[in-house]
């Protein structure tokens, strides 16, 4: 018999069997979108994992560059920060007047050249004198002052540390092929100190005058930069200051201006940074002979007066000089560090005028008249006479000028 739910189960039976499934082009066409889906998913997640890398590198970029910032303000150490710094005082770089230089290293691999102060030696006035200016100033040519101690009576300064030392050394005849640099390089030097020293006369808020240019406190970089460094005898002053007041001559002799010893040749400005670096200028031109390369004392420099006659007589500098170039370069050198040394400051020309000349061309310098020719006579051109060996000068406690003034009266 057949009956209504069996038909009923053979129609639904029938339909269902006639239904068509999923074809193979609609499967391959769900694996694909999976698989794009799948992979852009992927993607976005390696894009993120990638975006976050960078963004924690850079962090630790910033980090970095921030310990490496703080490092290099001026900062206050203590002794026992110097003691670690310097490796317990193991690597010696050099001595002064005022203290020993040793070598050091920071955080992150950032060599330093810390000066310890000797504990007897001074007032503490060149420790006040270097934080209180160099610690406030930044140019290219003015050594940085990365901190400084001042634990008790135990003090030091930390400065940056330039690879090549002082420009002392460098300091030889051209005939010397070990220590000279060449011509190019000592222009270069040059024009780097002038542009320090314009700096501190004019580009600070106040004015700062050295006191003591020599070729012992400009510092060399890895590249021959110079670096003016050791203000422990400078002064400040307003920029509209024409005269500073100061009773003892201060500096190395050989450097010093005329007027810082007595006032009839002027008064005691920023000419006295000039007079001294053109000395160290015809240093530079003229060279140094050392003996043995040790004894910076024992050594016999060209005189002024003899390296203005040549120039005047038009003769050659009697110095190595290879090419036309090289030689204009040399005279250049001389003629500016005669004009920088004349007797009276009103008759030296500003560092501002120094790098004009500098940078201009030799043909269009004159020579200056000869500061040191009081006689009339000249010295023999073909051998130049020694120069009395270089000195340091004691720092004498200032006093008042009306003192000085009393004790003239009273020598007469």
């Amino acid at each position: 018999m057949v009956t209504a739910d069996s038909l009923t189960s053979e129609r639904g039976g029938r339909k269902e069997e006639g239904r068509p499934g999923p074809s193979t082009g609609q499967v391959a066409t769900g694996v694909v979108l999976s698989s794009c889906l799948l992979a852009i998913v992927v993607l976005a997640l390696y894009e993120a994992y990638i975006s976050d890398k960078l963004d924690r590198e850079n962090q630790i970029r910033i980090k970095k560059f921030m310990e490496d910032y703080k490092a290099l303000k001026p900062t206050r150490f203590s002794y026992a920060d110097i003691k670690r710094i310097t490796n317990q005082f193991k690597e010696e770089l050099g001595q002064g007047s005022y203290g020993t230089v040793f070598k050091g290293k920071l955080s992150n691999e950032i060599l330093v050249a810390v000066k310890v102060l000797n504990e007897t030696k001074g007032n503490g006035e060149e420790f006040i004198n270097e934080v209180g200016t160099i610690g406030k100033i930044h140019h290219i040519n003015v050594v940085r002052l990365v901190g400084f101690c001042a634990d008790g009576f135990r003090r030091a300064l930390v400065y940056e540390f330039l690879p090549n030392g002082s420009l002392q050394k460098f300091i030889a005849s051209a005939d010397s092929k070990t220590l000279f640099l060449g011509w190019e390089k000592l222009q270069g030097i040059a024009l780097g100190v002038a542009k320090g020293l314009e700096y501190l006369h004019r580009g600070c808020d106040q004015r700062i005058l050295h006191f003591d240019i020599k070729p012992h406190n400009i510092l060399l970089d890895h590249n021959f930069n110079p670096k003016i460094c050791d203000f422990g005898l400078s002064k400040m002053c307003s920029k509209d200051q024409s005269a500073v007041s100061m009773t003892t001559a201060r500096g190395t002799i050989g450097y010093i201006a005329p007027e810082v010893f007595s006032r009839n040749f002027g008064n005691v400005s920023y000419k006295s940074d000039v007079y001294s670096f053109g000395m160290l200028l015809l240093e530079m031109v003229g060279g140094r002979k050392n003996i043995d390369g040790k004894d910076d004392n024992a050594v016999e420099a060209y005189y002024p007066d003899w390296i203005h006659n040549l120039l005047e007589d038009g003769e050659d500098l009697r110095i190595s000089i290879e090419g036309e170039e090289r030689s204009k370069i040399a005279k250049k050198l001389a003629t500016v560090g005669l004009w920088c040394i004349q007797w009276h400051p009103v008759d030296r020309p500003s560092m501002e005028v120094v790098l004009q000349m500098l940078d201009g061309k030799e043909d269009n310098l004159k020579i200056p008249p000869n500061s040191f020719d009081f006689t009339g006579t000249r010295p023999n051109a073909s051998m130049p006479e020694r120069r009395p060996r270089q000195q340091e000068l004691d720092v004498i406690s200032e006093v008042h000028e009306e003192i000085e003034e009393i004790n003239d009266l009273q020598g007469k």
